[in-house]
C-alpha cells in the first residue's frame, strides 16, 4: 500500500478502531512496516483527522496495557509446543 495523501492513515485508523487488532497486526494486513504504521496512526493522523487521532491512541493504550499478557500466552504456548515436538 503506497502512500496517498491522508487514505493510508485513515484506512490504517479505522481497521485498528473495528479490530483492536495491534500495530503489528496491522501492518501484516496490510504488507507493511511496523514503523509506518506507528508513524501513520500517531504523527501523520494527528495532523489530518485529530478525532480519529484519539479513537487510535485508546486502541494503542489498550494493546500497550494488555502486551504482557500476550507475551505470557504466547511464551506458555511455545513451551507446550516444544513438550509435544519433544514426545513425538
Amino acid at each position: 500500500m503506497h502512500y496517498n495523501g491522508e487514505y493510508r492513515e485513515i484506512a490504517l485508523a479505522h481497521h485498528m478502531i473495528e479490530t483492536g487488532d495491534t500495530v503489528r497486526g496491522t501492518a501484516k494486513h496490510f504488507g507493511i512496516s511496523k514503523s509506518t504504521v506507528h508513524k501513520d496512526v500517531t504523527e501523520r493522523l494527528q495532523k489530518t483527522n485529530h478525532a480519529l487521532y484519539l479513537e487510535v491512541q485508546k486502541v494503542l493504550e489498550k494493546n500497550k496495557q494488555e502486551r504482557h499478557i500476550r507475551g505470557g500466552i504466547a511464551t506458555k504456548q511455545k513451551f507446550l509446543n516444544a513438550k509435544k515436538a519433544a514426545r513425538t
